[in-house]
């Protein structure tokens, strides 16, 4: 089968500089948007996510849902029994060495369309640059982060950071009245390689985790008379035994 050009594109700009920006039109291309049959309700589903319970004062104001599957190159990806969510120190110095326990992925949105074709792209793309991994294991995360008048939302209220794992996929979801959010790109040094924001539904950012940092900037209301948030969906992959 001959690769989809924009996926052997992205391919070669994650191996070159260890991330990527797409925009929502090549993740339509990528993600093969008809086969996203459930979106509508896929999408509203950052409606009914849980508070996250662990967060510090400075960011309360984020909801989540959090699932496991399990990926083999080339086999299906399947949700696994619900555990927790589990960082070290050295890559979550606030909620580092703690099993973190959030609300499961609602079984009708782990199984539906739109899920399974982003997993499926992960899968593919990340198994593309990493041959070598024949098994994966896959974490789901759906982050409200909202923001008030009185306080701005922090989506990655840990700072610039890793995640600790092999690749992650960033793709937004929905963003309502809200301002800034610039994801920024980092070398172990610190420097900064790359910044951009994700203001469309489909906008995505990929990193290689173990090749550069990220973090992104603080959301403000545009209005501050009404709701603000930003939704989106992140993916991880990390080589299991």
């Amino acid at each position: 089968m001959t690769p989809h050009p924009d996926s052997s594109a992205l391919q070669i700009r994650l191996q070159r500089d260890g991330f990527a920006f797409v925009t929502a039109d090549i993740m339509r291309s990528l993600l093969q948007a008809p086969m996203l049959t459930d979106w509508p309700a896929f999408a509203a589903s950052w409606s009914d996510l849980a508070p996250d319970s662990y967060l510090a004062a400075s960011g309360r104001h984020r909801r989540r849902r959090h699932a496991t599957f399990a990926a083999d190159a080339d086999g299906e990806v399947q949700r696994q029994p619900h555990q927790p969510h589990y960082q070290s120190l050295q890559y979550n110095h606030l909620q580092g060495d703690i099993q973190r326990w959030f609300e499961p992925v609602l079984p009708v949105i782990a199984e539906g369309a739109s899920l399974r074709r982003i997993l499926d792209f992960c899968r593919d793309c990340f198994g593309a640059l990493a041959p070598a991994t024949r098994h994966w294991h896959v974490e789901v995360h759906q982050f409200r982060i909202e923001a008030r008048a009185d306080e701005a939302g922090e989506p990655t209220p840990e700072g610039v950071h890793r995640d600790g794992v092999d690749y992650v996929l960033v793709l937004l979801i929905d963003r309502e009245n809200i301002e800034s959010g610039t994801t920024t790109i980092h070398a172990h040094d610190g420097s900064l390689l790359g910044s951009f924001t994700l203001t469309h539904a489909l906008d995505a950012a990929l990193v290689d985790d173990a090749r550069v940092f990220h973090g992104v900037t603080s959301v403000k209301p545009l209005d501050p008379a009404r709701p603000a948030h930003r939704d989106v969906l992140v993916v991880t992959f990390k080589a299991a035994p």
